[in-house]
């Protein structure tokens, strides 16, 4: 069997540095954020070139408490996409701000900037681009427009450590990054956790005291705030794992890379990096008119694979409600009827990857 992820063998190439980690922060007994929480923190924002680092408990708390920490609310606007993980799309939702989707970039599957600024009205307030499968969306135009009318971009950069635009590292090109460290994530927790990184010191503040239930001092609450405190055993575990992801990319992307050469007859559809963008591949997503056959053949060869994602958020029955009907995105929806997500971690060997590119090649 080629597992879509091997979570198993990362462990165990790096247990006896994650066994002492933990034991280190079971000694210590700061089990709620804690000195490790708080070493992560800085050192994960240096990494994506940020000043602050605002650790939680989840990917989308990061996300509510950046759209909390720039002042948006009911009534306000967010644009964003609606083909990407639908804790985008819930967390402004969770700020009683409503979501404004743009269509994506057919090519690079992010948000096509030249959209954007036909959605803008009098109540946007915010631009919330998705750094979807790895792949950095094009932020020089949105950081312009964003400029231009007065709106703050929040980068969900939840699939994208590492990831860099033109030389720039994400999460710290708009005026605040969210990242996630679910256990899949190119750089994930045994357990859940986020991180929000920005420049601006005021928005760091108040989602520090957001996250710890309004509190600057304890017992002493001057906001209405969350528990989306991060454990402090998986601070401690990303550490460790925060060392290795240089070397864990690279390795995804000569997978990429031996993808992209195996396959380029196969009549699948491979990634198309664009010119500005390293790419981290967090999912190494393929696109076929016939992917339900392709991906039953796999299966039958006992080869994992993964669709990210089958339906876009507008056509999600939670979300109704918003009035988007089909055919509003096409774009999106194409894309949502067509990629096929193969196996993709650093703990592939080279053979396995030919083995799924022979299955693809073979055809349907």
């Amino acid at each position: 069997m080629i597992p879509f992820l091997d979570l198993k063998n990362q462990y165990l190439s790096i247990r006896s540095e994650i066994n002492e980690a933990v034991l280190k922060v079971l000694e210590s007994t700061q089990y709620a954020l804690g000195s490790e929480v708080f070493a992560f923190e800085e050192e994960f924002a240096q990494y994506q070139s940020a000043e602050h680092g605002i650790a939680v408990n989840t990917g989308t708390s990061a996300l509510h408490l950046a759209l909390l920490a720039a002042g948006i609310g009911p009534g306000d606007e967010v644009i964003t996409v609606p083909f990407t993980f639908i804790a985008t799309v819930a967390a402004i939702v969770y700020t009683g701000a409503t979501p404004v989707f743009v269509d994506i970039d057919p090519a690079s599957y992010t948000m096509d900037v030249t959209q954007i600024k036909a959605a803008i009205t009098e109540r946007t307030k915010a631009i919330m681009p998705v750094h979807l499968y790895g792949q950095p969306a094009d932020m020089d135009p949105i950081v312009e427009i964003a400029q231009r009318h007065g709106l703050v971009v929040i980068e969900d950069a939840a699939q994208a450590h590492r990831t860099e635009y033109k030389g720039r590292r994400v999460g710290s090109i708009g005026d605040m990054g969210c990242f996630s460290f679910y256990p899949g994530k190119n750089l994930g927790a045994y357990g859940e956790g986020g991180m929000t990184v920005t420049h601006n010191p005021e928005y760091a503040r108040t989602m520090r005291m957001l996250r710890d239930w309004g509190q600057e001092k304890r017992y002493h609450h001057l906001l209405k705030g969350y528990n989306y405190r991060m454990d402090g055993v998986q601070g401690a575990i990303l550490r460790v794992k925060l060392r290795y992801l240089d070397q864990w990319t690279e390795a995804r992307r000569s997978h990429a890379a031996l993808y992209d050469k195996l396959l380029a007859n196969s009549g699948v559809k491979t990634p198309t990096v664009m010119p500005y963008s390293y790419h981290v591949y967090h999912v190494y997503a393929v696109r076929s008119p016939q992917r339900e056959a392709l991906q039953q053949k796999l299966q039958n060869r006992e080869i994992q694979t993964g669709i990210h994602y089958p339906i876009p958020v507008h056509l999600q029955p939670a979300y109704a409600d918003l009035g988007y009907k089909p055919g509003d995105f096409p774009h999106s929806e194409s894309a949502a009827n067509q990629m096929l997500s193969l196996p993709m971690c650093a703990e592939l060997s080279e053979e396995q990857v030919k083995q799924v590119c022979a299955a693809v090649c073979e055809g349907v």
